[in-house]
């Protein structure tokens, strides 16, 4: 008897095995194809508004975001990328669709606000960027920055943005679980702008796109609190994340966690809410816009892998607990 219930057990595992393989194979396939990121520092409109935005994903602008999906969250913040456009980007990308990359799912990004959550910065200052993801990847970043006197209350516009980057870095590597990117922001921008970065792969076919709002302080000495472009410094959502302490760090440690983002680019929640009943509708499908790319489409498909694994685990070893009992 007792030799017989050593070997039942035994064969129960070789036969849940046997079954198991093939699935957690599959699964532990899907996990290396992450290759997604997005900015949280500053924070970016897809990731200020996920569920791993914290507060922010509760602001008006954020709201009306998800309202202009069709009220699905933006849960992908990492998976904003346009297959084969090979450098194209004013080509492929249309006016208006930058923030989203013109993709369906992410249409609400490109809501014309000016209470987006944002990140003030001081301008000429070095700032190092966190541009979290998944794996490391070969790619070059460029960064954009919206020229002066740009209009925060219309959408976000290829002549917007300077023809050439102010700064653009090939391969950096990734400390922990993000690219930490140092540049030196221009000296010359005031009031609400736009970070708009590109990343182009050059490992796979994909170009990842997103919009982070940056604040630059009001000149000193404007006695009536104008903020160089034609607004007022206090007209929208002041961002409670401070410039100071990241501009001219050397180390890319000193560069804020992910988790810290919500506290310290928060925009002023009753501000937007006031800005939330004056909300543009939701923009359309551009006809002809480019779609997702299906390389390394399994997402954070790693998420749903790793649940479905600990289920069949946990269900193998309660039969051979049970059999074990007998």
């Amino acid at each position: 008897m007792i030799a017989h219930r050593r070997t039942l057990p035994a064969a129960v595992l070789a036969g849940a095995a046997a079954f198991a393989a093939p699935l957690l194979l599959t699964l532990s396939a899907a996990g290396p194809a992450q290759a997604h990121g997005a900015p949280t520092d500053p924070v970016s409109r897809a990731y200020a508004c996920s569920p791993d935005g914290g507060s922010l994903a509760t602001t008006a602008a954020c709201r009306a975001a998800v309202t202009a999906n069709g009220g699905a969250p933006f849960t992908f913040w990492d998976n904003l990328r346009v297959a084969n456009v090979d450098g194209r980007d004013r080509a492929v990308i249309p006016d208006g669709r930058l923030c989203s990359g013109g993709l369906p799912d992410y249409r609400g990004l490109d809501l014309a606000r000016a209470d987006w959550p944002s990140t003030e910065l001081t301008p000429g200052a070095r700032l190092t960027m966190t541009y979290r993801s998944t794996i490391p990847h070969t790619g070059t970043f460029k960064m954009f920055l919206t020229k002066p006197g740009y209009d925060p209350s219309g959408s976000l516009k290829w002549s917007d943005l300077p023809d050439r980057p102010f700064a653009e870095v090939k391969d950096p590597a990734m400390t922990g679980d993000a690219y930490r990117i140092r540049m030196t922001l221009p000296s010359d921008r005031t009031g609400r702008h736009v970070l708009y970065t590109i990343w182009q792969n050059s490992s796979t076919a994909d170009t990842y796109y997103s919009c982070s709002d940056v604040v630059f302080p009001a000149a000193k000495g404007n006695a009536d609190g104008s903020d160089g472009t034609g607004g007022s410094g206090a007209s929208a959502p002041t961002a409670t994340a401070s410039a100071a302490a990241r501009s001219g760090s050397a180390n890319p440690s000193a560069a804020a966690k992910p988790a810290e983002q919500p506290a310290r680019a928060a925009g002023t929640q009753e501000a937007a809410e006031s800005a939330d009943s004056a909300a543009p509708q939701a923009a359309g499908t551009v006809a002809g816009a480019p779609v997702a790319s299906t390389t390394d489409d399994a997402g954070p498909r790693h998420r749903i892998a790793g649940a479905a694994a600990a289920v069949l685990l946990a269900a193998v070893a309660a039969i051979v607990l049970r059999l074990r009992r007998r």
